[in-house]
């Protein structure tokens, strides 16, 4: 896996925290940290500059550029990104999809999660396909963030978690309560963590998964990529999806004046489908 070049360490804040900050979440993941998301750094770094005696974000930045911390790196792009998630999010969208598939699919359907933050959304859909029998899907998860993977591959949720779009009569069919030191917490029963592959891959810097899909969900991270970074990733999504396959975003984005690899789909309102590709020209008889 590739990792983008790090901030350089050494020197002074030319431009504030902002720019700092800003410049270390763009190398690390892609994300652009706009001056419409600049409140999100006093709310996030907030502990980290308490526990390094900061009184100020430039004075947390200036650490972070001294080099004499380099965890502080790291911690900042994790409390940085969004990880917000829940259980069936817009559940008609995934009875959408799994219609789609149903309708689409040859064999042993492929779904990939990029994104997937803490699990809950390629849960959601193991669940789903479970309920609805037939072939269960191969599942691949993916994230950039290692704590975020970790724990979706434990698939271990607290209670404020697990009752986040999950009822009551999902929850006990499909999760074992925690007990000793995780007691209160529910773990995801091993038939329904089975069909995910928990990933860590970075959607600007790395390749799609192997294989090509008949669904990708990437719901609500384009929003934060800068227009290149948009394009680079939603090219790589329409080369990793079946013909006949499908793009699920979230309800605030769409494809449309951001790519013309995607096309509003014809038959599922909301989704999107690749645009064909022509037919490469046949090689000359030699």
């Amino acid at each position: 896996m590739t990792e983008p070049a790090s901030v350089p360490t050494g020197g002074v804040v030319p431009s504030g925290a902002h720019a700092v900050f800003a410049a270390l979440l763009e190398a690390r993941t892609g994300q652009s940290l706009g001056h419409n998301r600049a409140w999100r750094l006093e709310t996030a770094l907030c502990p980290m500059m308490r526990e390094h005696d900061c009184d100020t974000l430039d004075a947390l930045a200036l650490l972070l550029l001294s080099g004499r911390h380099p965890g502080i790196a790291d911690r900042a792009v994790e409390v940085l990104l969004n990880g917000e998630t829940s259980f069936f999010r817009d559940p008609g969208v995934f009875a959408m999809v799994a219609d789609a598939i149903a309708a689409s699919a040859a064999g042993r359907p492929r779904l990939w999660c990029a994104g997937c933050s803490t699990g809950q959304e390629p849960l959601s859909l193991a669940m789903l396909f479970a309920e609805r029998g037939g072939d269960m899907p191969e599942i691949v998860a993916t994230d950039w963030s290692d704590p975020a993977i970790a724990r979706a591959r434990a698939g271990r949720f607290n209670q404020f978690e697990i009752q986040r779009g999950l009822s009551a009569a999902r929850m006990i069919r499909w999760f074992d309560e925690a007990g000793g030191a995780h007691a209160g917490d529910w773990i995801a029963k091993p038939e329904l963590l089975r069909p995910i592959q928990f990933r860590r891959a970075n959607l600007v810097f790395d390749g799609p998964p192997a294989g090509q899909f008949d669904a990708i969900f990437c719901r609500n991270v384009l929003l934060y990529f800068a227009a290149p970074a948009r394009r680079t990733v939603l090219t790589r999504l329409a080369g990793a999806l079946k013909p006949g396959g499908v793009l699920v975003l979230g309800a605030g984005e769409t494809v449309i004046g951001q790519s013309d690899a995607f096309q509003p789909s014809g038959r599922y309102r909301g989704l999107y489908e690749p645009v064909p590709r022509p037919w490469a020209p046949r090689a000359a008889a030699g």
